[in-house]
């Protein structure tokens, strides 16, 4: 399950005069690779009702990594679940919010992996 969220995304170098005045010149370098803004594809609503999922309720001390290897046995994964709950940092999620984990990580990554084809 070797994928991560940047497989198939571009790289750029950004020349904008602005970018590299504020953030070049206070840090003595001359460029920065960049990732393309991801485009986003989420299983159609048939897809979702035959792909499995778990229940979890958002807590206090929950956050996502520890959800991601209580699951799937590796907190690497922790933005699959974000990225399926539409919900892209822990600071999206609030005490209470009832969010969806699916039980296979292989098949939700093959709906992740549609964006970049």
């Amino acid at each position: 399950m070797a994928y991560s969220r940047y497989t198939g995304r571009g790289q750029f170098i950004n020349n904008d005069a602005g970018y590299k005045e504020t953030l070049f010149s206070e840090r003595d370098i001359k460029q920065i690779m960049q990732y393309d803004t991801a485009r986003f594809y989420y299983p159609s609503p048939t897809e979702l009702a035959n792909m499995p999922t778990e229940t979890f309720v958002w807590g206090v001390t929950s956050k996502l990594y520890k959800v991601a290897n209580d699951v799937y046995g590796s907190p690497h994964l922790w933005w699959l679940i974000a990225w399926f709950n539409k919900k892209p940092t822990e600071a999206h999620f609030k005490v209470g919010d009832v969010y969806q984990v699916p039980s296979d990580p292989n098949q939700t990554l093959e709906f992740f992996a549609r964006q970049n084809t």
